[in-house]
């Protein structure tokens, strides 16, 4: 029997194929297709700053407050996520009402909303949300990246910078880049059979607990989004490319979320039928496991070419040819995921300086290579600068 999880009040991904048995990608997944973009005009940040000052402005208003907190109440994601551009239109009265109350112009304030990247709006700090009853003691706050010191303003529009590093006791409603699907069925995903793979899970590289140092996530951003990518090489090129993403935005047996540094369960990396389509069109290759904290795009690696390749091959020079991984067949024990050799450290990735970069936790590699060994896992989470930032239970099944 397949058991689902709720986080929040989810919407329904419809027919039951997220824990039925389907046929599952054997080829790269969307978001791994190179994106080339001009950098964002010197007047984002301080539209985004603007929008800020003029929604805290416009909370001074009890009932514009009310509309909000209602909203944010009754949405049906992750963390009650708000698009805040779709927010603003939504029948015109929202975008009129903070236009009205902060004094300013409607069309200021919608060329302030086109200049932005995809914003969404929410309280990110799980105690802030349990104590904001809708009242006058709210800071509205925006940072571009992530780990940078918010800038905040109060609903007297004065403007302040808050730490980087921890949270004001003030509750603080967060107007940032979006990091969510708004349109994605999978945006807030139902977690298949929870409990373990049901009897009908299809056989393949699995996940069944992990641990990471940090969470890799600022406070304003809320909980960390971490991903697991299996990435192999792109066509015959020297370059690598997603080939399947594990995580809270992914679905069917593909979905897990983990907001806490440990998590224990059961999550499909790579199935056998992948592997196997894989090695037919990729003889002798094999692949990388990657652990990233999702920043800007669900499921789509954006990561600087050039620090990829720094990491890749500071990585290669401590531990030669064995940072990949293959699945073998061990005597008196069946498939297992062993250490392999992997040639390729070119990402074939998508990243703009629109985006912000994703966190690049590390790259997974056999204990007995990294000659570091944890209780419960066999694979550690090798970060830039050979650091340790993790490690992983793999276990074929």
């Amino acid at each position: 029997m397949c058991h689902r999880i709720r986080f929040g009040a989810l919407a329904l991904l419809g027919a039951l194929t997220a824990c039925g048995d389907r046929d599952v990608p054997t080829a790269p997944v969307a978001g791994s297709t190179p994106v080339v973009v001009t950098p964002p005009s010197a007047g984002e940040r301080a539209s985004r700053e603007r929008l800020a000052r003029s929604l805290a402005l416009a909370l001074s208003d009890p009932g514009f407050r009310a509309s909000v907190k209602s909203q944010l109440d009754h949405s049906p994601l992750r963390e009650h996520k708000v698009h805040f551009q779709r927010f603003l239109k939504r029948g015109g009265l929202p975008l009129h009402e903070v236009a009205r109350i902060s004094r300013e112009a409607e069309s200021a304030i919608e060329v302030d909303a086109g200049r932005s990247m995809g914003l969404e709006m929410y309280i990110p700090v799980p105690e802030h949300r349990d104590r904001w009853k809708g009242g006058a003691d709210v800071l509205v706050a925006t940072a571009r990246e992530d780990g940078e010191p918010p800038v905040a303003f109060d609903v007297r529009g004065r403007r302040q910078l808050l730490s980087a590093t921890r949270p004001p006791a003030t509750p603080v409603l967060a107007v940032v880049p979006i990091e969510t699907d708004f349109d994605s069925p999978a945006a807030a995903p139902l977690i298949c059979c929870a409990g373990g793979p049901a009897p009908s899970a299809p056989p393949g590289l699995y996940l069944t607990s992990s641990h990471f140092v940090r969470d890799f996530e600022g406070w304003l951003k809320g909980s960390p989004e971490y991903e697991i990518h299996i990435l192999g090489q792109s066509g015959q090129t020297d370059s690598l490319t997603s080939y399947q993403c594990a995580g809270e935005h992914a679905t069917g047996y593909y979905a897990f979320n983990q907001n806490n540094l440990d998590w224990n369960g059961s999550v499909l990396l790579f199935s056998q039928k992948q592997l196997d389509s894989y090695k037919s069109q990729h003889p002798n290759q094999n692949f990388r496991i990657l652990a990233l904290e999702d920043d800007d795009g669900a499921c789509a690696i954006r990561l600087d070419n050039n620090r990829f390749k720094n990491f890749i091959t500071v990585l290669q020079s401590q531990y030669p040819n064995l940072t990949g991984g293959k699945d073998t067949v061990s005597s008196g024990i069946g498939k297992i995921v062993k250490r392999a050799n992997a040639l390729q450290r070119i990402l074939r990735a998508a990243y703009s300086f629109i985006t912000t970069q994703d966190d690049l936790i590390g790259n997974a590699v056999e204990d007995v290579v990294a000659g570091e060994f944890h209780s419960g896992a066999n694979w550690v989470v090798k970060g830039e600068s050979n650091a340790t930032n993790g490690w992983l239970k793999l276990q074929m099944r």
